[in-house]
């Protein structure tokens, strides 16, 4: 895909960045070779984003011809009300604290090239920025008020605001960025679609691992779509792409869900969406949720610190408590004794002040449901860790951890009634990629929770579908991705 700079007067532009075509905004703007050209990325650098002016126009009709904007309008927008701007950047509070500790004066202004500065230290929060308001020149202007400092206001800025000592580092940041985002050498024909994996190789506890993330690849590749596994740092890359597959381990604080929600805003067909998150992510959500529509769970108490002398007498010893946000086991205790309990429950409310207490339900697995779109497309039995009451048995909360086998059935051989029921829960969060785990006892089961970004690993999920699990996937994004019409040259 070509990058075009746009400014107003290309005479008047002071950087020379290689392999980047500089035209005027009245060329972009009037020229209609430019609007009937299908693939361009377009970098809107003119001196003034006001409403109704050339610089405004220019993301404006570029959004409109399918090409890529930076900045786009919406963040043109968010620029105009620094109030808007203030509540954007808060969540950057703890980040610009650091970042700013050493500063004496209570005032200071970083100026932020293509997502960086030219002090290396102040990269992060530059990038971090840069990914809110996606402009390609900015200057954040910051203030310390009773001690603590705070985003004061977010500028853009034109080239001829860039120091003449900063111009060399800027069209090196320029270029840079410009091949970071330069596409893979053209095929013959283009893909359809372009897909992020967002998948992190140093996780300890990856949904997928390397050998899923190959055969995902060669599935979209049959159907024709692109995909780049991408990390932390590329969420301003976001809106280059069509799709995108969350391959980590998510949560709510965390660059996971502002992927996720940064994708949703952009358009883009997106696995785990951010409602899924926020709903799966916490199990106080679904405690309420569940009973409330007659799905039958096991026995539960939501536990707060008034009401610990009901857990005993409603649940019995032992009994399992679950931190609201836990994952892969992590989180999840079981209390074999009154002192345990009470040592467990309070640990447990130093971080929430709500927690889950559920009945210890024995049981030799514990069932899943992989559902996508709304249909199952796995079921699997998770077997307990050798000599332990969990499927995983972890040393410690960082260290090595014993997982018990899997087996992969083919969906006609589960229960009917199992699938029905998992169908219904998974209903209730919405039309993503769900694991539904389930236990049963005799002839009745119950939900014990449903999974957002369920694990789908070679050799285990996929024992019964084998490569059609992963053609499955990727052919919910392509119908997913052809929906919304974005359609990546």
């Amino acid at each position: 895909m070509r990058a075009l700079v746009v400014v107003d007067v290309p005479r008047d532009w002071p950087l020379a960045i290689p392999h980047v075509a500089v035209v005027a905004a009245r060329a972009y703007l009037t020229d209609p070779a430019y609007g009937s050209e299908p693939a361009l990325r377009v970098y809107n650098l003119c001196k003034s984003y006001r409403y109704q002016s050339f610089g405004y126009y220019v993301s404006l009709l570029a959004e409109a011809r399918g090409h890529k904007p930076l900045p786009l309008v919406g963040a043109i927008e968010d620029l105009q009300s620094q109030n808007l701007v203030r509540l954007l950047t808060s969540s950057l509070d703890e980040l610009v604290a650091k970042s700013l500790a050493p500063i004496k004066s209570d005032e200071f202004t970083l100026s932020i090239y293509f997502g960086r500065n030219i002090a290396a230290r102040y990269d992060a929060l530059s990038r971090q920025i840069f990914d809110l308001f996606q402009a390609p020149l900015l200057r954040a202007l910051f203030a310390r008020k009773t001690g603590a400092w705070h985003v004061d206001r977010v500028e853009t800025i034109t080239a001829s605001d860039i120091p003449t000592e900063h111009q060399d580092f800027v069209v090196e940041a320029a270029r840079r960025y410009f091949s970071g985002l330069r596409p893979r050498p053209r095929r013959q024909r283009p893909p359809r679609f372009d897909l992020a994996i967002l998948h992190d190789p140093d996780q300890a506890h990856p949904p997928s691992n390397e050998a899923a993330l190959a055969k995902f690849a060669r599935a979209a590749h049959a159907l024709d779509i692109q995909t780049e596994v991408i990390g932390r740092a590329d969420m301003g890359r976001l809106r280059y792409f069509d799709g995108l597959f969350i391959r980590d381990t998510t949560f709510i604080n965390h660059y996971t869900y502002r992927f996720s929600r940064r994708a949703a805003a952009e358009g883009l067909a997106v696995i785990d969406d951010p409602d899924s998150i926020l709903r799966c992510n916490n199990k106080v959500y679904l405690a309420e949720l569940l009973p409330r529509h007659g799905i039958p769970v096991p026995k539960t108490l939501l536990v707060h610190r008034d009401n610990l002398q009901q857990i005993i007498p409603v649940l019995g010893l032992p009994c399992v408590l679950k931190q609201p946000d836990s994952s892969f086991s992590l989180g999840v205790v079981k209390a074999e004794s009154e002192a345990e309990l009470s040592a467990l429950v309070s640990r447990l409310l130093e971080k929430s002040v709500l927690i889950v207490a559920q009945e210890y339900l024995p049981t030799e697995f514990d069932w899943r449901v992989g559902i996508l779109d709304g249909r199952p497309l796995f079921v699997c039995q998770y077997y307990m860790a050798p000599g332990h009451w969990q499927i995983i048995r972890h040393a410690s909360a960082r260290t090595a951890y014993e997982e018990g086998p899997t087996l992969a059935l083919p969906v006609d051989e589960a229960p009917p009634q199992l699938i029905r029921l998992a169908l219904q829960a998974a209903k209730l969060i919405g039309e993503g990629f769900y694991g539904v785990d389930l236990k049963q006892k005799g002839k009745g089961s119950c939900v014990v929770e449903i999974n957002d970004n369920p694990n789908v690993d070679a050799g285990n999920e996929d024992g019964v579908l084998k490569d059609a699990l992963y053609r499955q996937v990727m052919a919910v994004f392509a119908s997913r991705m052809a929906a919304r019409g974005r359609h990546q040259p």
